[in-house]
């Protein structure tokens, strides 16, 4: 069965390898923190990408990385033209990735209630 993907669905694929390479390797900006990049959505017309990303670290060091992208948001689009044969590239929008923070809210949760409960032996 052949699969069909959007142009916008191969273009998302390609800026997240992208975008995680230059942030690894190029951007050298003392504010970034250990960032990962866990998403990137473009819009349909391929003007706009979403880029999702989290910060390992404190509240602090994340507010610090977020400041950090955006001033790189630019930076990063200049490098993408120079490495992509793309006619144009979207603008670069950083958003923080909240689901791994609401994950580990959930799974906190999950953890404290199961140790609030007793273990019933059902081997009778």
């Amino acid at each position: 069965m052949r699969y069909s993907y959007q142009r916008s669905d191969r273009v998302s694929i390609l800026l997240k390898e992208e975008i995680s390479q230059l942030i690894l390797r190029e951007v050298k900006d003392p504010e970034l923190g250990f960032v990962t990049i866990t998403d990137v959505e473009v819009s349909k017309d391929l003007q706009v990408a979403k880029v999702y990303y989290t910060v390992l670290g404190n509240t602090q060091q994340k507010h610090d990385s977020s400041h950090a992208l955006q001033r790189v948001a630019h930076f990063i689009k200049r490098q993408l033209g120079k490495r992509l044969r793309m006619r144009s590239i979207p603008d670069i929008i950083f958003k923080y990735d909240h689901s791994l923070d609401y994950g580990e809210k959930i799974d906190s949760l999950l953890r404290r209630v199961h140790s609030n409960d007793p273990i019933e032996n059902n081997d009778k």
